[in-house]
């Protein structure tokens, strides 16, 4: 026995002592209560050191994302948080509302662009701290993108084990991918190590029986997929089949309109699509910064 658990013993037994002077309680009940007193500690102390072990929360650097020009989660009125607001209600509205019934994996949400470098990470970081604001929705932002993953990467993350990683059989079960963050309604799960058979493993039972884990285990989850660009990636078009919303990212005075009608081709016909325009500086009545418009439907 240390030191502190003695010590814990002789406390216990003196405030045993006291609140029975006049009732003449046998010492050895409180020895005994005291000893149960210091185990019941031990083994909260011991689970506790287990849940942070195994789920380890990310610090995201939020001050720093805000001064990047991504959307705050403190309380100050930023024109991204309001263009993020618009984006987001439609998202919701086919996730949860009427048009939610003739979607498959409504809550599912992949997003994309027709070429790199067009903004997508960049607008599923900001969906997602968008709608982890909401009072009554939490949000996964899954990095799908396992030939070139950058969501941790964008959020200045230290790499993980993820998803690659899950679908290998490396990680048994899905909860030691997803990563908690100091966003309290925000997990993420990482793209993981690369691996050569990608395409086949995200073609997987297995990707398939996580995709529905992700989308039915809880009724208020978003599930954020951040995912290849569509054109010349067998990877894309195989996740578009799992997901019941896409948007696609497009970078003003950039991306071809045929791009985009070859992209939107690759989709499953029954998916809701959305755009999210990017850099669109005529938005901004600064002349600066980002825009975004969401044109969305089924």
């Amino acid at each position: 026995m240390n030191t502190i658990e003695k010590a814990l013993l002789k406390q216990q037994a003196n405030v045993e002592k006291n609140e029975n002077t006049n009732t003449e309680q046998p010492q050895s009940n409180s020895i005994e209560k005291a000893e149960q007193f210091v185990n019941a500690s031990k083994r909260a102390a011991d689970e506790s050191i287990s849940i942070k072990d195994n789920q380890q929360i990310l610090n995201i650097d939020l001050d720093k994302l805000n001064l990047r020009g991504f959307v705050s989660t403190n309380t100050n009125r930023q024109l991204i948080n309001e263009e993020y607001r618009a984006i987001k209600r439609k998202v919701l509205d086919n996730a949860f509302g009427a048009i939610s019934k003739s979607l498959t994996n409504s809550n599912i949400i992949m997003v994309t662009s027709s070429r790199p470098n067009e903004g997508k990470t960049f607008t599923a970081v900001n969906l997602a701290l968008s709608i982890a604001l909401e009072q009554d929705k939490t949000v996964l932002l899954v990095d799908a993108d396992v030939l070139k993953p950058n969501v941790m990467k964008t959020l200045e993350l230290p790499n993980q084990h993820g998803l690659m990683e899950y679908l290998l059989g490396e990680k048994k079960d899905i909860s030691e991918i997803m990563c908690r963050t100091n966003v309290p309604k925000l997990t993420i799960i990482p793209a993981g190590k690369s691996h050569h058979l990608s395409t086949e493993l995200l073609a997987s039972e297995k990707m398939y029986e996580a995709v529905e884990e992700f989308a039915n285990r809880y009724p208020d989850r978003v599930v954020i997929v951040d995912t290849p660009p569509l054109l010349g990636i067998n990877e894309t078009a195989i996740l578009a089949n799992l997901a019941g919303q896409a948007i696609i990212v497009t970078e003003e005075n950039k991306t071809k309109l045929a791009d985009v009608q070859k992209a939107v081709a690759q989709l499953n016909p029954e998916i809701a699509v959305g755009f999210v325009v990017n850099k669109a500086q005529s938005i901004n009545h600064d002349g600066a910064g980002y825009g975004y418009y969401y044109a969305g439907g089924k």
